[in-house]
């Protein structure tokens, strides 16, 4: 396995090459002044960038052992989107907690997430405003970074064309059994565009996948604009939602210790090889983005994302040496003393072994610890919604109730 992603590591950077290669060419061709044109020069380094993002190797392996659950999130990152963005970067975490405790046939599912955006004028015309931000990935630590660097601009928005990249683009597993789950936002009709949500939509449907629609307005609206019928015919869920309405918080006691202890798990972590010193410093910078997230009150986003931390569905077996070791990914006496990191490099193999698996047994306690807090925390919230009443307008209000209800269908079970 370590080969394989060496290989497809070194197959993507020949295909980002040759596509810079490409655009730079192009550029030169239609540009006889190349050499002093600044404007050419940063319209070909901004698609040399986004053929990069497109020439990233795909899910290596949608037909896991494990149960699996894929999430592809498709979000408009038109000029009026703002507010969607913003719970979608605050509720990531809200997300992935509910997914985490699931099991089916008593075995907890790999949870895998993969994110487009559309209706943004700063994209290819050509593609219809698409782009995919990310492939299927489990490491969910990219995805918040993802979602913190999109930006809002523009308008032509369409959503049938954004569900069939989807569909063919990303690699979806081929068992039955699996949930596979397309989640699409935004404001504008469902119909835009030359592409027939009528036929993209049932054409996810025969592969499996179950498209739930979200429009950002009033129920009427989004009935009458074509997005409730697509969540139908996609055998989903059609929500409505209120983009600029502030993620609901109920602040527990609780709340303080879990935000430690989610800071704290970082220090178990062991980068190694060519992506552990990113990896580690995305991880604090995810945290430090949690804290700060908007559209939710100060520090919320990083309870929600400490509790993400301590399940099983937050995994970085890229470039921590802990999660890899421990799921066969890599053999710790196969790693060389050069993609250790300056503090491993002197101890002798049976050392390294020794503080592994002393990090391995700190970060176990601390994530247990963060388990219990949480189910206190969950008893705690669960008698002040009762108090407080009240529907939950936003992103994570619309898609949970739908995602537990479509995760049960397939076989799924939640912890009590």
């Amino acid at each position: 396995m370590w080969h394989e992603r060496n290989r497809d590591s070194h197959l993507a950077r020949q295909l980002i090459s040759f596509a810079t290669g490409l655009v730079v060419l192009a550029g030169m061709a239609v540009s006889p002044a190349w050499a002093g044109g600044k404007a050419c020069a940063e319209a070909a380094a901004a698609e040399a960038a986004r053929a990069a993002e497109s020439a990233r190797p795909d899910d290596p392996r949608p037909d896991s052992p494990k149960p699996l659950i894929q999430l592809a999130i498709l979000l408009d990152t038109s000029n009026s989107m703002d507010g969607l963005i913003n719970q979608a970067k605050s509720q990531l975490w809200q997300i992935v907690n509910t997914l985490a405790v699931t099991k089916q046939k008593g075995q907890r599912p790999e949870l895998r997430v993969a994110l487009y955006e559309y209706g943004n004028d700063g994209l290819s015309a050509g593609e219809g405003y698409i782009r995919q931000v990310l492939p299927f990935i489990d490491e969910l630590d990219k995805v918040s970074e993802k979602l913190f660097a999109l930006r809002t601009n523009g308008g032509s928005e369409y959503c049938a064309q954004v569900i069939r990249a989807a569909t063919e683009g990303l690699t979806w597993s081929g068992k039955d059994s699996d949930l596979k789950i397309i989640v699409i936002a935004g404001n504008e009709p469902f119909t835009q565009g030359t592409v027939d949500y009528h036929t993209t939509v049932p054409a996810a449907a025969r592969k499996g996948i179950v498209i739930n629609t979200i429009f950002c307005g009033n129920k009427e609206e989004g009935e009458q604009t074509g997005w409730s019928e697509g969540a139908r015919i996609g055998n989903g869920t059609y929500g409505f939602i209120n983009s600029e309405a502030q993620m609901r918080h109920i602040p527990c006691p609780q709340d303080g210790r879990i935000s430690e202890l989610g800071e704290k798990l970082n220090t178990t972590y062991i980068a190694y090889g060519d992506e552990g010193r990113t990896g580690l410093a995305n991880q604090v910078a995810q945290d430090s983005n949690a804290k700060v997230a908007p559209g939710a009150p100060a520090g919320a986003a990083m309870v929600d994302r400490a509790v993400s931390k301590s399940s099983r569905a937050y995994r970085n077996t890229s470039w921590d040496l802990v999660d890899a070791v421990k799921e066969k990914k890599v053999k710790l006496e196969d790693v060389k003393d050069k993609e250790l990191p300056a503090e491993m490099q002197p101890m002798t193999p049976a050392q390294r072994e020794s503080h592994l698996n002393k990090l391995a047994a700190e970060r176990e306690a601390m994530q247990k610890e963060i388990g219990e807090l949480q189910r206190q925390r969950e008893v705690f919230i669960a008698e002040k919604q009762k108090e407080l009443g009240g529907k939950d307008e936003t992103l994570a209000g619309a898609l949970l109730t739908a995602i537990r209800a479509q995760a049960t269908r397939q076989g799924f079970t939640f912890d009590k």
